[in-house]
């Protein structure tokens, strides 16, 4: 099977209710193809010599994809922007900045492709229990990237106030996601550690520069080095971190409250988490019928079974929840909230037929799907569910 055989095969539109009302915040739809949110606010702050802050969106949408999503700018130009990989189209004025408040769903379109007639009959068979039972609503892969070859998280030390180590894991730690310059310049960062002036001599990045002229002036400020990382990466650290919290919380919950006959495995963030085939026994389903809050130190848990599940998860970390915080600088933090322990697909259909990019003679087919989800779900979690789930046994299969 492959997913993504081109990024036409995986479309995302932002669907919104937010409405052109008149004030200071020009409104737009960006569609872009290969490339990621964070890549075309940048080309677009560049474009038009905006401030990133003056930038408003509701969410990343994936780079190997066609998307469209919505935009606000305050006091931005009342025109279209196109490039090779995206284009922006101008809707209006609106009152407010654009938010993940404003979006009402994301509506999909994903083809599967080098399918086996068996393989798209199999999937097709799993449908019927991901809208009845929904699926785990973990954060997927995406959400990891900043996560380097050690899988520690930047933000665990920086919890712990080892400045140190995480500047080291943000900017000098491999990660298979580097570009070709970038792999170079944090091997050199690697094993020229300490030599502040060979390390600024080496930097490639604008924020590796910044990091080690600080060193050089003051060896040792670790702490006042880390915080020339630009604030919207150190708060996707501390996403990335709270994410993998969350994700074992629920891992734990489902495992605790799911009879074991139904769940089978699938790997997220380098773990291997729980999925189930169905909900059962019938007390399973109101235990996960709750949100799970976000950890952080300022979520307050009465005692009790959820508590106790906090405290394990943050201690795998040599954490408590009590100190799922950061001290510095003030202008970052955990995200306050729940989440929905389960997602249900909206809308889910499917069509199969011939796929027309396999090898002729091939016998190949594509499978596609078109669902909306809730805003923070992720579509390839629906896809790992229904694609990696075991094939039933014969028996089974025919009850």
């Amino acid at each position: 099977m492959k997913v993504k055989s081109r990024p036409e095969d995986f479309h995302v539109e932002e669907l919104s209710e937010a409405r052109c009302d008149g004030g200071a915040f020009a409104l737009y739809r960006l569609t872009k193809q290969s490339l990621g949110t964070p890549e075309a606010i940048d080309a677009i702050c560049r474009a038009w010599r905006l401030r990133r802050e003056a930038v408003g969106i509701g969410g990343l949408k994936d780079r190997h994809a066609v998307t469209q999503q919505f935009v606000s700018i305050e006091n931005g130009p009342r025109r279209p922007l196109a490039q090779k990989s995206f284009s922006l189209e101008y809707l209006g004025q609106t009152s407010r900045e654009f938010t993940s408040k404003d979006i009402r769903a994301n509506r999909f379109e994903i083809v599967l492709r080098d399918l086996e007639p068996n393989d798209a009959e199999r999937i097709v068979h799993e449908l019927p229990g991901v809208t009845a039972d929904g699926t785990p609503n973990y954060f997927d892969d995406q959400r990891f990237g900043s996560v380097g070859e050690s899988g520690d998280f930047v933000a665990r030390p920086w919890c712990l106030g080892d400045y140190e180590r995480a500047l080291w894991l943000a900017i000098a730690e491999a990660n298979e996601h580097d570009r070709g310059d970038v792999r170079d310049e944090k091997r050199v960062f690697r094993d020229q550690w300490g030599d502040w002036p060979a390390c600024r001599q080496s930097a490639v990045r604008p924020i590796s520069r910044a990091v080690f002229e600080r060193l050089c002036r003051q060896p040792g400020d670790f702490r006042g080095a880390f915080v020339r990382i630009p604030q919207p990466d150190r708060r996707m650290f501390l996403a990335a971190f709270q994410s993998a919290l969350w994700n074992r919380i629920l891992a734990e919950t489902i495992r605790g409250v799911v009879d074991a006959a139904q769940l089978f495995s699938v790997e997220i963030g380098r773990e291997l988490v729980p999925f189930y085939r169905a909900v059962r026994p019938p007390s399973a389903a109101e235990a996960l019928s709750s949100p799970l809050p976000l950890p952080s130190a300022r979520e307050r848990h009465e005692l009790g079974p959820r508590t106790e599940c906090y405290e394990r998860v943050a201690a795998e970390f040599g954490l408590e929840c009590r100190t799922l915080r950061v001290k510095f600088p003030r202008d970052s933090f955990f995200s306050a909230g729940s989440r929905a322990a389960v997602f249900r697909p909206q809308s889910l259909v499917h069509t199969t037929g011939p796929d027309e990019l396999a090898r002729v003679g091939s016998a190949r087919n594509k499978l596609t799907l078109r669902f909306d989800l809730p805003p923070g779900s992720y579509a390839t979690i629906l896809i790992k569910r229904v694609t990696e789930a075991p094939r039933l046994p014969p028996v089974a299969a025919s009850l």
